[in-house]
């Protein structure tokens, strides 16, 4: 359907525009101060709001296939749209795991008849699937995962002569997540002989270690400079690994790194609070991290903002710290919490977009989406930033049916989003008679 949204505040490439915007035939046709309705349009009155793009979330669990119990590519698609976020790219560790091209098509299946947003999927990395990354045509997945830290099943890559096959040969973008195992036991161990009794998750950040996150971080950065790798790190959550990290604009680096939501708005104190609710991998750790983090993304030594949206079941979250699974829902809320760093003015709107939505487009090489612009697809969120909105439970899309910001006064709202120029969200109202689209990866290794 084509549309006109008028009277809207675009913020697009790091300036804000008063304009009108056409979408038609799902496309941005064109951006104008002033633009006169066309017979058959439908008109649109933004009222000055906040005009995005739709957020790109390079790192969420949807848990499909194997894990519907959790979540699914339908219901978790239709959470994202609420908050904003137009177009994911889900992990690889599912049941069985995407390490093959078999595996990789079926999620693309799966995500063709039941996804909202658009979406694109990782092909993991594993000890001994070297070969079917090397024969992986580019553009088949958005990125390889690299789970140089513990993960589900075979996806744990710590043997030294296949990760330097990888940052080697990949003809993708290596993404990991990194956090040394051994380190990790380590600590546990120690911990477990200093306590008498079971362990909590005040101990959590102590396990899951700063040293922990940066000696693997490191060994990622020494494998890509080795290589002439991209490498892109994935939720980095301590002041530490930030001095591993340059500044500049993010054409000119082959190495990057994401931090995300739940990074900056939480932090050790909040463990006594959230218990398990906020437990995840790698830990949300002190308030200090926590404000080094919103530094790091402001100044430009952290490039994207996601939300390793994970969820599990309340019942799971409420086993004792040891048994409990680590992640957290976040993409219905992830926006609104990060627009609260907008309202403290820690962050500007304007690098909120830059870090969430052209970043993630530039970097995986998401071809006509990320940005306000004509010729590009309508993905489109409009922000009320003086409506605020309180997170209930009852209002929450995710299939685990719970939030950590349960309770929390937001001071913002997501009034719309587009997804190819369908406004699938809309005053609280999901419409989801049109589905999203398999993105298309355009940029090569070079």
């Amino acid at each position: 359907m084509d549309q006109l949204i008028r009277n809207a505040t675009i913020v697009n490439e790091g300036r804000r525009l008063q304009a009108d915007l056409r979408i038609r035939r799902g496309r941005i046709e064109s951006i104008d101060a002033s633009l006169a309705a066309r017979e058959g349009e439908v008109v649109f009155d933004a009222g000055g709001r906040l005009l995005l793009p739709g957020l790109i979330d390079d790192q969420v669990h949807f848990r499909e296939p194997g894990l519907e119990h959790k979540a699914t590519i339908a219901t978790e698609s239709r959470a994202a749209v609420a908050g904003g976020i137009t177009t994911f790219m889900d992990m690889p560790n599912t049941r069985p795991p995407a390490v093959t091209q078999a595996a990789l098509a079926d999620k693309f299946a799966r995500a063709a008849v039941s996804s909202v947003a658009n979406y694109s999927f990782y092909l993991g990395a594993t000890n001994d699937n070297i070969d079917e990354i090397r024969r992986t045509p580019h553009g088949a997945a958005c990125a390889l995962k690299v789970f140089m830290g513990a993960s589900t099943g075979n996806m744990l890559v710590d043997d030294p002569a296949t990760l330097d096959a990888i940052f080697r040969d990949a003809p993708l973008l290596v993404v990991t997540h990194c956090e040394d195992t051994p380190t990790i036991e380590a600590n546990l161990a120690a911990e477990r002989a200093a306590h008498a009794g079971p362990l909590d998750v005040t101990r959590h950040p102590y396990i899951r270690s700063r040293e922990a996150c940066i000696k693997s971080s490191r060994l990622a950065i020494e494998l890509a400079r080795r290589h002439d790798a991209r490498l892109h790190i994935l939720h980095v959550s301590t002041a530490d690994e930030l001095a591993l990290f340059d500044r500049g604009p993010l054409a000119r680096k082959r190495i990057t790194a994401e931090t995300c939501t739940h990074f900056l708005h939480f932090d050790a104190d909040d463990y006594p609070r959230l218990g398990n609710r906020i437990k995840c991998n790698p830990a949300i750790k002190l308030a200090s991290d926590r404000r080094a983090l919103i530094a790091g993304l402001r100044d430009g030594l952290l490039d994207v903002l996601a939300t390793d949206h994970a969820p599990h079941t309340a019942d799971e979250k409420n086993q004792s710290y040891e048994q409990a699974p680590a992640g957290l829902p976040l993409v219905q809320h992830h926006l609104q919490a990060v627009l609260e760093r907008v309202h403290e003015g820690e962050i500007p709107i304007e690098t909120l977009v830059e870090r969430a939505c052209h970043a993630p487009a530039v970097l995986f090489g998401v071809r006509d989406r990320g940005f306000v612009r004509e010729g590009f697809h309508a993905d489109l969120v409009l922000v009320d930033m003086q409506r605020s909105q309180f997170v209930r439970r009852e209002e929450v899309l995710s299939k685990c049916g719970w939030s950590p910001f349960e309770g929390q006064k937001f001071r913002s709202t997501v009034v719309a989003t587009w997804v190819n120029g369908h406004r699938a969200w809309h005053d609280g109202r999901l419409d989801d008679s049109v589905l999203g689209q398999r993105v298309e990866i355009t940029r090569a290794r070079d």
